[in-house]
């Protein structure tokens, strides 16, 4: 049980009423309440409780008309909630929000489950959205700076509105991010929406739900030990723009330097924001931008003051010059200069063709079953598509159908390219799925590879790069180990060559143009996949 059995206790004692918000169902199933005739009903006494609630309905599912709480298997459960978003769709309403709670002894008999109908179709998600990747060195206020800017909040001084991103609780008790973190903000026509309430789900999906434009953010990890975490979110994910921090009162750093290098290595428009204004002088500030602009002409890059130039000129540039702005999660410095900037920025990764998402995580949801969760590469998926997941570690696809789609907590019927989302997966088991793996259309004919060849930039390695070397390879959202066998035998630092890339302990989908990220201990360099050799 979860403390949020108020909510079921609540119904439970409101009971069904006629004409009432609440009806109680034991289950749904396709075979009886979708036949002819019966769904045209149910749909219409959806929608009647719908207006009864102003908006709003309540439906308890594993509970019995007299109120008696019954519970479902979770395969009856998760039938019922298809059934039930079909109904809604019908009636021209969606499910907000669903809870769940096992029942009977050691809460695993069954499910009971409290779904939100509300009023008006799932949002649509054609308007315009961008994705931007946050880096930059541990406690230079990555994760407050975007903390504070999706809910307009003052920080505390102590990194307190970093807490609102998508973070575990063991990292908020240590102050340190150890995995990628997500959080959302948009605009409407009046200006800025932001989160009231952080800490509910619900409070993301509104805001997803209310914006005309959005912005997502990854937000990467900038310890030196998790480098592999900031690399996977730089690369794996499909950003339209990086956000390097600089803390005022520390100034750039080595792993701002790797950072900004990753950044700039996977050709992403790039700008920076110097944190923590609030704790120096004006002279110190001055002095962490020169050291900001060295650091940038030093890798052959434009700077651009945005406080000298324009937010305009910075919106329009970014990408030929790296755009530098002030900020200050306690005061508020510059957060309004971000939010016009962002309400500027146009799209920069499109993603025409059929659908693909390479896979970031994965976990279970009780009642759902087995959740993906990436950033859409291109084209479009819907709700109800058959798709293709893969490869498995033998090298074949598995058939798997969209059972629903989530964005930043709200549920939508569709998703396109560069949206962030969690598609809950039938006919697949949640420890089945795995990083790196890709979800693809139904008629597509994958050839899944162990090899490829590249042409590769040695950015740093100690001596010179041999065949046999092995690194982790971060392409997409996969990483692991390969090995290379460069043409010619060596590569030295500075060289550009070209090499054939193998895998160490299983297949991938790879194509042509993909560029990716190899690192070693202190080595590290870029690729671009150049020819694609189906495995022997």
């Amino acid at each position: 049980m979860t403390a949020d059995r108020a909510v079921l206790e609540q119904a439970l004692e409101r009971g069904e009423e006629e004409g009432g918000p609440i009806e109680f169902k034991e289950r749904l199933s396709r075979n009886v309440h979708l036949v002819d005739g019966r769904m045209e009903s149910l749909a219409a006494q959806l929608r009647h409780r719908v207006l009864s609630g102003d908006g709003e309905a309540t439906y308890v599912v594993g509970v019995t008309d007299d109120g008696h709480v019954a519970g479902i298997e979770p395969s009856a459960f998760s039938e019922s909630m298809d059934v039930l978003s079909l109904l809604a769709e019908e009636a021209g309403a969606h499910i907000e929000e669903v809870e769940t709670w096992g029942v009977g002894r050691d809460d695993e008999n069954g499910l009971v489950g409290v779904a939100t109908v509300c009023e008006g179709a799932i949002l649509d998600t054609d308007d315009t959205h961008i994705v931007v990747g946050t880096a930059g060195h541990v406690d230079h206020g990555k994760s407050t700076l975007v903390g504070t800017l999706v809910t307009g909040q003052a920080d505390d001084g102590q990194g307190g509105t970093r807490s609102y991103l998508d973070v575990q609780p063991h990292e908020v008790e240590r102050g340190l991010s150890a995995d990628l973190s997500y959080a959302v903000y948009g605009f409407d026509e009046s200006g800025p929406v932001r989160m009231d309430n952080p800490h509910r789900k619900s409070d993301r999906a509104r805001v997803v739900e209310e914006s005309e434009r959005l912005v997502s953010f990854v937000d990467t990890v900038g310890h030196e030990p998790w480098l592999r975490t900031t690399i996977r979110g730089l690369v794996g994910q499909k950003l339209d723009y990086g956000l390097l921090t600089v803390a005022a009162d520390d100034g750039p750093t080595k792993t701002t330097r790797e950072h900004l290098g990753i950044l700039l290595a996977t050709e992403l428009p790039t700008m920076v924001a110097i944190t923590k204004t609030d704790l120096v002088s004006e002279d110190r500030i001055e002095e962490v931008e020169r050291a900001v602009e060295r650091l940038l002409r030093d890798v052959e890059e434009t700077p651009l003051r945005i406080e000298r130039h324009g937010v305009s000129v910075a919106a329009e540039e970014i990408g030929d010059v790296v755009p530098i702005l002030r900020t200050s999660a306690v005061s508020g410095a510059g957060l309004d200069v971000l939010d016009d900037l962002f309400e500027r920025l146009p799209k920069t990764n499109g993603g025409d063709g059929d659908f693909r998402m390479y896979i970031d995580r994965t976990y279970a949801v009780t009642g759902v079953g087995a959740v993906a969760s990436g950033t859409v590469n291109s084209g479009t998926v819907e709700a109800g598509d058959d798709l293709l997941l893969g490869p498995m570690s033998g090298g074949g696809f598995r058939e798997v159908e969209v059972r629903s789609i989530e964005m930043h907590y709200h549920r939508v019927d569709r998703a396109e390219a560069g949206r962030i989302v969690g598609i809950a997966l039938k006919g697949v088991a949640e420890r089945e799925i795995e990083r790196g793996m890709v979800l693809l259309p139904a008629d597509a004919d994958p050839t899944p590879v162990r090899e490829f060849e590249a042409e590769v930039v040695v950015l740093n390695h100690p001596t010179r790069i041999g065949t046999g070397y092995e690194p982790v390879v971060h392409l997409e959202t996969i990483s692991e180990a390969a090995v290379f066998r460069p043409e010619g035998g060596h590569l030295l630092p500075g060289d550009h060559g070209t090499t054939t890339v193998e895998f160490k302990f299983r297949p991938y989908l790879v194509e042509e143009g993909q560029r990716f990220v190899f690192r070693e201990g202190r080595s590290k360099g870029v690729g671009t996949v150049t020819d694609v050799s189906p495995s022997s």
